[in-house]
């Protein structure tokens, strides 16, 4: 799947995203749901995050599998040719949030990449896969080789007074990040759901940041109820939400009806939908949009 250090110094210079062959490096578990798989690699050379929210398609081995089966790079409908391997074969795909992109300082060290993964007992495949992630497993990333990309969705606009933001669990890698780029001093409004009280991780920020954590098993109100009862700041808001769709859909169907926000000031992406797995999503969206045409 990959190619030379050069062939990849090409192709970030003329693409924003190509595959990354990756060698987990170690893992270690940040709490009762989260855990943090550490890659490594020579394909990281070309790797060039945009931070904040950047997403990118992760590509797991079945079990027993030595590593991931795709289709050449080369192959003109590659992702035609990826979904026609055989279910049992063909890579597990899903997409994750990168959660911090370290260069090497020296020679004697290497570019590495974090991802979180949420851990569910009732979690899919790349739940599962993480849960028994080790030293020496091989994946494939789809990601940015160019840090101003189109998979980086956190964007205040230049004369945002304050931000909003809510996270699931699955969403807080990608918050912890964003709230690591906000500038100094920058207002925000912060709700973040977690299922156990040792999910609230430690969070970064040189922001002026108020943040909540809405523990599941803890009594917590229901997002849409913290959110609607907040007294919120003066000025022009950005918000950013994400995780569970429906949760998200009401949210912002909140802000942007009751509390009167600009809908283009709000970005929302469904990280899963309850009850469905990645596929499952990917296919009832694009029937979604079909219907819509």
């Amino acid at each position: 799947m990959t190619g030379s250090a050069e062939e990849a110094e090409t192709a970030a210079a003329t693409a924003p995203f190509r595959f990354f062959g990756l060698t987990v490096l170690r893992t270690r578990r940040l709490s009762t749901s989260l855990v943090r798989v550490v890659f490594g690699g020579e394909d990281l050379r070309a790797f060039a995050s945009g931070g904040r929210d950047q997403s990118l398609s992760l590509f797991l081995p079945h079990p027993g599998q030595p590593e991931p089966v795709l289709p050449p790079e080369t192959e003109p409908d590659w992702f035609g040719a990826y979904r026609a391997l055989p279910d049992g074969v063909r890579a597990v795909m899903r997409s994750y949030t990168l959660r911090a992109q370290r260069r090497a300082a020296d020679g004697a060290q290497a570019d590495e990449i974090d991802i979180d993964f949420a851990l569910h007992e009732d979690g899919g495949p790349a739940c599962r896969w993480a849960g028994r992630a080790g030293a020496g497993d091989r994946v494939v990333v789809l990601g940015p080789a160019v840090e101003d990309n189109t998979a980086v969705r956190f964007r205040p606009p230049e004369d945002t007074d304050w931000v909003l933001m809510w996270a699931d669990e699955t969403a807080l890698p990608a918050a912890a990040a964003a709230l690591e780029w906000l500038p100094a001093g920058t207002k925000a409004k912060v709700w973040i759901e977690v299922r156990h009280a040792d999910d609230r991780l430690e969070l970064t920020t040189a922001a002026d940041a108020d943040i909540t954590w809405l523990v599941q098993d803890g009594n917590a109100p229901s997002p849409l109820e913290a959110v609607r009862d907040a007294e919120l700041p003066d000025g022009t808001p950005y918000a950013w939400i994400a995780g569970e769709s429906s949760c998200v859909r009401a949210l912002r169907r909140h802000l942007v009806q009751e509390r009167k926000f600009d809908r283009r000031r709000v970005t929302f992406a469904g990280y899963w939908r309850r009850g469905l797995n990645e596929e499952q999503l990917r296919e009832r969206e694009r029937a979604e949009k079909e219907d819509a045409q």
